[in-house]
């Protein structure tokens, strides 16, 4: 599946909710099973079907050491349709974050430190789950593009953006 850069219009549109009607169908469960291998093929640590040009809300997380972020908890990918948030931290964090969707670039935002969520998986049935840290952050950067944001969204400062390369330098040592 291709990857939509920053500035197709499809990641500045709202995802349309999925019924529950189309979660068991082949046609679904394959494009959940292609979301999930385009994200692997692209060591992202997640992914949201509008960065594949496909406007359901849709999610993928998969916290996992990689190159890009060797300190990754290791977690089994999680499925997520229709997610919404339930609760969030009024405590946030800033830290780094790129983007499969804003390629070459790194940029320094703040998120609530946790996040609790519902969601349907992809058997069909409503979870209720808690994200913290690491994984709080994977979560909310991927609900950011089913609601029509991207990471630039959040940016307070110029100063807080970073060609990747350099970030790698400075803190990949």
């Amino acid at each position: 599946m291709k990857i939509a850069l920053i500035g197709e219009p499809i990641l500045s549109s709202m995802a349309l909710s999925v019924p529950m009607r189309d979660i068991p169908t082949r046609e679904f469960q394959l494009f959940l099973d292609q979301l999930l291998d385009t994200m692997l093929q692209a060591s992202g640590i997640g992914i949201a079907a509008p960065q594949v040009f496909d406007s359901r809300a849709v999610m993928i997380i998969a916290s996992r050491p990689n190159a890009r972020y060797p300190d990754a908890p290791q977690m089994e990918p999680l499925i997520l349709i229709n997610p919404t948030i339930v609760k969030q931290s009024g405590d946030k964090i800033k830290d780094w974050e790129g983007c499969l969707s804003v390629p070459a670039l790194r940029g320094k935002v703040a998120r609530p430190k946790w996040v609790e969520i519902e969601y349907i998986n992809r058997s069909g049935q409503s979870q209720t789950i808690r994200f913290e840290g690491f994984v709080a952050r994977i979560f909310l950067h991927e609900f950011d593009h089913l609601i029509g944001k991207t990471w630039l969204d959040h940016i307070d400062s110029t100063t807080d953006i970073m060609a990747d390369a350099v970030w790698r330098e400075m803190f990949l040592v």
